[in-house]
């Protein structure tokens, strides 16, 4: 299938980026499309890491405030799965977010998922891991981010991560798939 970009511009070219283009596609007739004008929010991929504990069958999730998801009477404070924005390669990422999020040191990493979080305006891909840790893998007691960063880490029995998800307590997207996602490749183990 065939898209024509008739025009780009960039909007905002901050921490983040705003592009504006015009297209025209091949439909699913064979036909090409109007012009249509689109805006993709580029906000760069980002890696995510499930942390699972075997012992104690539990994951290790954080909590931080995130603007947005306080606006428009939103929580704030989420519990979420460690991430950051990818500037290196997705393996060098994980293991340094973990690290700075929860003190935990982490070897072996192995992808369970990729996805588009939101492609109607964002370009960003999410790539989801999985990481095993226990108590020896732990480098500090405390840990609570660098920079601005407020982390609190919790380790949370993955039964009651599960009653969390569908009380809505815990609500970011990420995390949820996630989630789902060791479910699933326990219960082939």
């Amino acid at each position: 299938m065939k898209v024509i970009i008739k025009n780009a511009k960039r909007e905002y070219d901050g921490y983040f980026k705003v592009d504006k283009v015009v297209l025209q596609h091949e439909k699913f007739d064979g036909s090409m499309s109007s012009e249509i004008d689109r805006l993709n929010f580029n906000r760069g991929d980002t890696v995510a890491v499930i942390l699972y504990n075997k012992t104690n069958k539990s994951v290790v999730l954080i909590r931080q405030f995130r603007y947005p998801a306080y606006v428009d009477d939103g929580p704030g404070w989420l519990i979420e799965c460690v991430a950051g924005i990818k500037d290196n390669d997705n393996v060098t990422v994980a293991k340094k977010e973990v690290l700075e999020e929860t003190g935990y040191e982490i070897d072996d990493v192995g992808l369970l998922t990729q996805f588009y979080p939101s492609p109607g305006g964002c370009s960003e891909r999410i790539f989801i891991y999985l990481a095993y840790v226990g108590v020896k893998d732990k480098t500090k007691e405390k840990y609570f981010g660098i920079g601005n960063e407020d982390i609190q880490v919790l380790e949370i029995p993955l039964t009651k991560a599960f009653e969390m998800v569908k009380s809505g307590e815990i609500c970011d997207g990420k995390t949820i798939i996630g989630l789902f996602h060791l479910r699933e490749k326990l219960e082939k183990e």
